[in-house]
């Protein structure tokens, strides 16, 4: 009878624990998590409604908030959201915890975008630990009128903090974009939250990894605009950062907006190498045209086909009164060679070249080999102000003459456009 009792009682015991499992993976099933590694679950969310990134940068195809969550002896969520997407991300957390409590937030970087939910993750986790540097918590007072001291863990470089079997390592990467940035390593899973770095605009469809989706193609375009608009002034501290972070045996980088790299990192971390040394990706001529009523644009695009008559392949040709500067400076850093043609505007520039070129100084373009085209109907000064402007960006090639275009462009032109196209080949 005992035995038939303890059998029974086992028996109970063992379904209703396998009941339990089954109705917890039905659970989780309704929410958007994906595991990362057998401890740790991405619990993002995504927004394709946005328009501007920042409230600057288009994004067509929205973008993606990361976070994540450790589950070890104690539990570790790293970053928050923006609040555009708060309501997922706290179903996402409830089900990644499975019925467990919060220990750890460890706040990589305090931008909106990322710690919106601070105060509400220490409102639904009374006992939640703040793990995150000087300048995080002076930050975190600035935006919330608090500092959350009675639970801060101030961290600084070479710190640990142990989740049990999982120990996490904290780096600084200030300016990587903003002073308080860091990033934090898990020796364990060999798992990198590199906050902004590695990250890309984007929306996530599922598939959160980037070997999940053809980023060559789909992806790199937008990675390169989000580096360079974001991040492309900071090259110097973003070198230091990745020398920092290249000690480290890195299986898995987990960024706060677009695909997880699990695969490959070699590939993505040279594209860093080149964006934050200044060095062009392609060997490729980009022209970026302002035009009136299409005279300089007419000869913009004559220049483009000398040089495609001269063996140049994938030119490429902008009017900066309809493309973003955000694009235009992506393709300034992709690019070896740039060619820009304006005409002259209430004796200046024609603002919209204008704020490019500006922009293009204040993202900290340097070694490209650049040439000027003007257009003026009396007294043209396009090109010596945008020669200017270029001659203060470290290590231009410039090319020393200005094409000057008469109202439109003449027969007897065509020599000085080839003069570019020789420049430009050479």
């Amino acid at each position: 009878m005992q035995f038939i009792e303890t059998w029974i009682s086992m028996w109970y015991d063992f379904t209703g624990k396998a009941n339990y499992k089954m109705e917890r993976k039905k659970e989780t099933d309704m929410y958007n998590i994906r595991k990362v590694t057998d401890d740790i679950t991405w619990i993002g969310a995504s927004d394709r409604r946005l328009a501007l990134f920042e409230n600057i940068f288009p994004i067509k195809r929205g973008v993606s908030y990361n976070s994540y969550v450790l589950l070890d002896e104690q539990t570790v969520l790293f970053d928050t959201v923006d609040a555009s997407v708060a309501g997922q991300f706290f179903e996402n957390l409830e089900a990644a915890l499975e019925g467990r409590t919060l220990d750890y937030l460890i706040v990589n970087h305090m931008e909106p975008d990322h710690c919106a939910m601070i105060g509400d993750i220490v409102r639904r986790y009374p006992a939640v630990k703040i793990v995150g540097n000087t300048k995080t918590f002076g930050m975190m007072n600035q935006f919330f009128g608090t500092d959350f001291s009675e639970r801060s863990v101030v961290v600084k470089e070479g710190d640990t903090l142990s989740a049990g079997k999982h120990t996490l390592h904290f780096v600084m990467a200030p300016m990587v974009h903003w002073p308080e940035a860091m990033v934090t390593y898990d020796d364990v899973d060999k798992v990198l939250f590199s906050a902004d770095g590695f990250g890309s605009f984007g929306a996530l469809n599922g598939n959160v990894f980037a070997d999940e989706v053809d980023f060559d193609r789909d992806w790199l375009d937008d990675a390169r605009r989000y580096y360079t608009n974001i991040v492309g002034k900071y090259g110097g501290p973003v070198q230091s950062a990745l020398k920092k972070a290249l000690t480290l045996d890195i299986a898995m980088i987990c960024p706060l907006h677009g695909p997880i790299w699990r695969e490959d990192l070699g590939w993505f971390i040279d594209k860093y190498q080149k964006w934050s040394t200044y060095t062009p990706e392609d060997h490729n001529v980009v022209v970026m045209y302002a035009s009136i009523y299409g005279n300089t644009e007419n000869a913009a695009d004559v220049l483009a086909g000398r040089l495609a008559d001269a063996g140049e392949k994938n030119v490429k040709v902008y009017d900066v009164s309809v493309t973003d500067p955000s694009y235009l400076v992506a393709e300034a850093f992709r690019c070896d060679r740039i060619v820009f043609a304006c005409p002259t505007y209430n004796a200046g520039l024609f603002p919209k070249m204008e704020t490019l070129l500006h922009e293009l100084a204040a993202h900290n373009l340097q070694k490209r080999k650049v040439a000027v085209l003007e257009n003026g109907t009396w007294a043209s000064t396009a090109g010596k102000q945008m020669k200017e402007i270029l001659s203060g960006m470290k290590d231009m090639e410039i090319y020393e003459e200005t094409v000057t275009v008469k109202s439109a462009l003449k027969e007897d032109q065509l020599a000085q456009l080839d003069k570019i196209v020789e420049f430009m080949t050479k």
